[in-house]
């Protein structure tokens, strides 16, 4: 029988474990991490002043949080600084104001946290969307833009179950002192003229097309690039209507009062159908009516309104008792105005739909009467370059009785009318 050596035996043994290892390896090793999803880098794109940019809905990238700040890091902030937004200032009743201070501190807290600068910074841009064009009209219209969809809303708290949890009532007074003091005019000047913001753990796919100015905490703060982002693009007057949001009725009186109403104003309409003639819309104006109205048929001008309006996104209604004072365009005087009996806004984008009376006219609920502004007759401006009146020309050969000055013009020099106390 042949020996089998030492030297052989331990070749055999490498050999074998040559085989068995892999073998082993395979069968006990982890599967492979799948690949990092690598960043969608969008271009900036300038947008021309005659065409308004769109606002995209919120969709983030599949990014893990470490990656998403690293990418976000990189992106370098633009070199002309930020120039900060003019004041604003509200106007309109003490109903659309508390309604619009609600969502705006709603907004505040629930993006910012308890945060008193990030709060302020969130109201800002909230103000910035509202002076802009591409835009709601309202405060609420803002805040709460695309909060009936499951996903792809603007403020993200808005859909996300967020409004489950209620703020301490000292976080809920400091949130709406910061959205009080914003639409009285007070300016965040740290995030300018941004209208877009997210935090830096994640990437949406609209941050790398717009650019990077500011940044706040964990929060950055975009606008938009060219003449979009730049101050005479936000000259757009807002709506001094400010619609009640049901989703805050349990934070705000003023929203849930604002709600009934509108539940209201709902059940008149499903309970009363219009089957007379609807109005025909203004030729240059497709979403405009003008109509007159019979008084004795109250109750079915709501109803008139909708039917006119059918499935329009948009639509105003206006109607006059008195046929003399109606107006035959959409351009009237402040006495058209303040004669007309009853209008019906809609603006379903900003999820506006109102029905307004003359309750002068007609008694109905505080929430629902116009609001009226006092008229004032201005006397007519004076003609540039007018020669003072004169008398007929003086005849030759007669002599005129000259006029007395009155004792009181003669010691002052004689002061003219526009002098006189």
């Amino acid at each position: 029988m042949r020996r089998i050596r030492p030297l052989h035996l331990i070749l055999a043994l490498i050999a074998l474990a040559a085989i068995a290892l892999p073998l082993a390896v395979i069968r006990w090793a982890p599967p492979p991490l799948p690949p990092r999803p690598k960043a969608v880098a969008r271009p900036k794109t300038v947008v021309p002043p005659t065409v308004l940019p769109d606002v995209e809905p919120v969709e983030y990238q599949n990014l893990a949080p470490a990656d998403a700040r690293a990418l976000n890091a990189g992106v370098p902030f633009v070199a002309d600084g930020v120039e900060p937004a003019r004041p604003y200032r509200m106007l309109g009743g003490a109903d659309e104001v508390a309604r619009a201070t609600d969502c705006l501190a709603a907004a505040a807290f629930y993006e910012a946290g308890d945060d008193a600068v990030g709060e302020q910074a969130v109201a800002q841009v909230v103000l910035n969307r509202l002076r802009h064009p591409a835009f709601p009209k309202s405060v609420c219209g803002v805040v709460f833009q695309g909060a009936e969809r499951a996903t792809g809303c603007q403020f993200t708290f808005t859909c996300d179950g967020a409004l489950r949890r209620t703020p301490s009532e000292a976080a809920w007074r400091r949130a709406r002192e910061i959205a009080s003091r914003a639409l009285s005019g007070h300016v965040d000047k740290t995030v300018g003229l941004a209208t877009h913001y997210h935090t830096d753990w994640v990437v949406p796919y609209w941050s790398s097309s717009l650019d990077k100015i500011a940044e706040v905490h964990t929060h950055l703060f975009f606008r938009w690039t060219g003449w979009w982002g730049t101050r005479p693009a936000f000259n757009r007057t807002p709506l001094l209507a400010e619609p009640p949001i049901a989703k805050l009725a349990f934070l705000s009186d003023a929203h849930k009062l604002g709600a009934a109403l509108a539940d209201a104003d709902g059940a008149v309409l499903a309970a009363t159908p219009f089957f007379g003639r609807t109005a025909m819309p203004l030729p240059s104006e497709p979403n405009t009516f003008i109509t007159s109205l019979n008084p004795a048929q109250a109750d079915t001008f709501a109803a008139m309104a909708q039917a006119s309006c059918g499935e329009r996104e948009r639509c105003k209604f206006m109607g006059w008792t008195d046929v003399e004072a109606m107006p035959f365009t959409a351009a009237m005087s402040p006495q058209q105005m303040a004669a007309m009996s009853f209008s019906y806004l809609r603006d379903r984008g900003a999820n506006l739909e109102r029905t307004l009376w003359n309750c002068r006219e007609f008694k109905r609920a505080a929430g629902q009467c116009m609001k009226r502004a006092a008229i004032r007759m201005a006397p007519p401006p004076p003609v540039a370059d007018e020669e003072p009146a004169r008398g007929p020309a003086e005849l030759e050969g007669v002599r005129r009785k000259p006029v007395p000055m009155p004792e009181a013009a003669a010691t002052n020099g004689g002061s003219s009318p526009s002098q006189q106390p």
